[in-house]
């Protein structure tokens, strides 16, 4: 008789306490609100520590002077004419009013002081890392993934140049208000409010009012919507379950794609507004200086460049050389291939690794407007770039390492040991390149030195070298900028400004005319050979080399104020005050013209004129000493001697020997 089995009776499921699972739940919420307050002082900590000495470092000879320190509009701080010109100029070949907005803040804040400006842009880096977490942790609900990504994007040294940079000011203001518009994306998502939805559009626009960089947003949107937000599911799901009916994907990607049909529509306009802008300023480069086979050749290689550096970033320079024809075809082609394999891959893998698709487009993406398929200055790629763009490529890793260990036994402590390695590695790269960018020279010397035929970087050593009274190195850099681009009408420029204060006037002349052959409109150079011709009494020369800049340049001050100058000299007065004039037009507290302007007026005998115009300097500059001078022979020659008296008495607490000579001319 067969032995019956004794069937094992399953235990009865015990209920579910609510109470206490709702209190596990609250003590969860209550640990993690913990921990990212802590994290959140720790990356605060990190990242002050990594960039402190950053507060210590100069403006840097490389568009620090165009934005900051000798842009008039900038640094006079804030005031109306200066806020109408940011929002109508397109100077530095760029339309970012608030960014020059956020420049003329510090100057009215500091001054020309360099460390209040950056530790401007460090606080914004430092925001910038918070806000990532945050909206991190409120997508995805991982606090530790989201806590790596915000650590890399912190202490990264690609991060450097957007951050110790001051002219990069718009990297990290544009970030700033591309992750607001990210945040308030977040929101919309949950509540589906209009506020929301406009509020997104926005800090959209200041966005690209920083940086135009940002008109890839609506595509970061749309990669969000996938993952981690995951509304084409949700969406494709509700409809399911409404209907009992299996849904078109396509119908739903074309919800959010229309929804973002406003996004599109302001990228469009700020991409034709940037290129115009560009354009015109001469920043494009088009086939006339890279084909269009070597742009896109460079632009595959640069992609796979940037990974590498990621990785790897230890020979990091300020400007790297664009290669030109030199550039292997074959390089282009495997780094193509290995571009499209990749997005194969990741496309592929979409459903299975949500994140590793999103992170892979995010990076793709938000690169093609600086990739160089439209080319903008001389360099192949640039630090700055990858600011917005490797937040992509930190997902993957801080995702990606989780799911690699994800069976592993000690994944945890693994993970853990990873990171405790990486974060203080990061922060003494950081720290060291930094340093570089103490001031001009140093960083300009680590970038020839990492690099070779850089004309660019040997011109600006050459104006750092120069301004510190090393004229014969300056020289030499310039030459050899030459040496390796012989058009390069820059240096031709810089190299008259250096035999200029060595008095070799022949060389002066050579090196504009070969600025000039170079580029006809050069306005400097043109500029520079006035004041050549006018140092050797070529007058005549002289004011058609003015004249020529004026045509150029309208508002060119010093053409102006030089061709009154000479213009005075030659005795021809009316011709003087109607150049001076000009001057005061484009700069009305400038002092010595409107002194220069009386000195003209009292030739022609307009005496009331002249005085008029001598009063106005000493209200722009008190303390001009040679104004009170021209204003007491002004009112003697209106028989005013009381008056004339009255300017030798504050002449004797100026200057005593002007005071002397308006008294000898007062008794005659």
């Amino acid at each position: 008789m067969a032995r019956m089995k004794k069937r094992r009776m399953k235990s009865k499921p015990k209920p579910i306490n609510e109470e206490l699972l709702m209190k596990d739940n609250n003590a969860t919420d209550i640990l993690n609100k913990k921990y990212f307050y802590i994290i959140c002082i720790f990356l605060v900590i990190v990242t002050l520590a990594a960039y402190w000495q950053v507060l210590n470092n100069d403006f840097i000879i490389y568009d620090d002077d165009k934005y900051v320190t000798e842009n008039i509009h900038v640094n006079r701080g804030v005031t109306f004419d200066g806020l109408t010109w940011a929002f109508t100029s397109s100077h530095s070949s760029n339309w970012h009013p608030l960014t020059w907005i956020s420049h003329m803040i510090d100057c009215q804040l500091y001054g020309l002081n360099p460390r209040g400006h950056h530790l401007t842009s460090l606080l914004f880096h430092v925001a910038n890392t918070l806000l990532l977490l945050l909206i991190l942790v409120r997508m995805t609900g991982s606090l530790w993934q989201s806590s790596f990504v915000a650590a890399l994007f912190a202490l990264h040294p690609l991060h450097v140049e957007s951050v110790a940079w001051v002219a990069e000011r718009k990297d990290v203001l544009s970030t700033f208000f591309m992750i607001l518009a990210l945040w308030a994306y977040i929101f919309y998502v949950k509540e589906g409010n209009i506020r929301r939805y406009l509020l997104v559009v926005l800090f959209f626009v200041l966005g690209l009012m920083s940086k135009p960089m940002l008109v890839t947003l609506p595509f970061i949107l749309l990669l969000l919507d996938f993952w981690p937000l995951g509304r084409l599911c949700h969406i494709h799901e509700t409809r399911k379950v409404v209907t009992g009916q299996q849904t078109n994907e396509k119908t739903d990607i074309f919800r959010l794609v229309l929804e973002k049909v406003p996004f599109f529509a302001l990228a469009v306009g700020s991409s034709i507004v940037t290129f115009i802008v560009q354009e015109r300023g001469g920043a494009v480069k088009l086939l006339e200086m890279y084909s269009l086979q070597t742009r896109i050749i460079n632009a595959f290689v640069v992609y796979i460049e940037y990974v590498v550096n990621m990785i790897w970033p230890v020979k990091l320079v300020l400007l790297y050389p664009h290669p030109g024809n030199s550039l292997p075809l074959w390089k282009g082609v495997v780094a193509g291939l290995a571009l499209a394999l990749i997005t194969i891959l990741v496309i592929r893998k979409a459903r299975k690794i949500p994140y590793l698709a999103a992170g892979w487009l995010w990076y793709v993406v938000t690169l093609i407007p600086v990739i160089g398929i439209v080319q903008v200055g001389s360099q192949a790629m640039a630090d700055r770039y990858t600011y917005i763009t490797l937040i992509g490529l930190f997902v993957i890793i801080a995702w990606g390492a989780k799911d690699l260990l994800s069976k592993w036994r000690y994944r945890k402590i693994c993970l853990g040991t990873l990171a405790a390695i990486i974060i203080p590695v990061l922060v003494v790269l950081t720290w060291k390149r930094v340093q570089y960018w103490e001031n001009s020279i140093t960083l300009f010397k680590h970038t020839l030195k990492h690099t070779s035929n850089n004309y660019n970087i040997h011109n600006n050593l050459g104006i750092a070298l120069k301004e510190q009274g090393r004229t014969e190195e300056a020289i030499k850099h310039y030459l050899q900028a030459l040496r390796s681009n012989p058009d390069y009408a820059l240096a031709h420029y810089n190299l008259s400004n250096a035999y200029a204060e060595q008095g070799k006037a022949k060389k002066v002349l050579e090196a504009c005319k070969q600025a000039i052959r170079i580029k006809p409109d050069y306005a400097d150079a043109h500029y520079n050979l006035g004041v050549a011709y006018g140092g050797s009494g070529k007058y005549k020369e002289a004011i058609e080399a003015f004249k020529q800049v004026i045509r150029i340049d309208p508002d060119y001050l010093q053409a102006h104020y030089n061709l009154g100058g000479v213009y005075a000299g030659l005795g021809k007065y009316r011709d003087a005050i109607e150049a001076f004039q000009q001057v005061i037009r484009i700069d009305p507290d400038y002092a010595l013209v409107r002194n220069n302007l009386g000195i003209a007026y009292g030739a022609l005998g307009k005496y009331k004129e002249a005085t008029e115009a001598f009063q106005q300097a000493i209200r722009i500059d008190p303390d001009d000493a040679d104004a009170y001078l021209s204003l007491g022979i002004a009112y003697l020659s209106l028989n005013d001697r009381g008056s004339a008296l009255e300017q030798y008495k504050i002449l004797k607490s100026l200057d005593s020997v002007l005071a002397n000579k308006l008294f000898s001319i007062i008794n005659q």
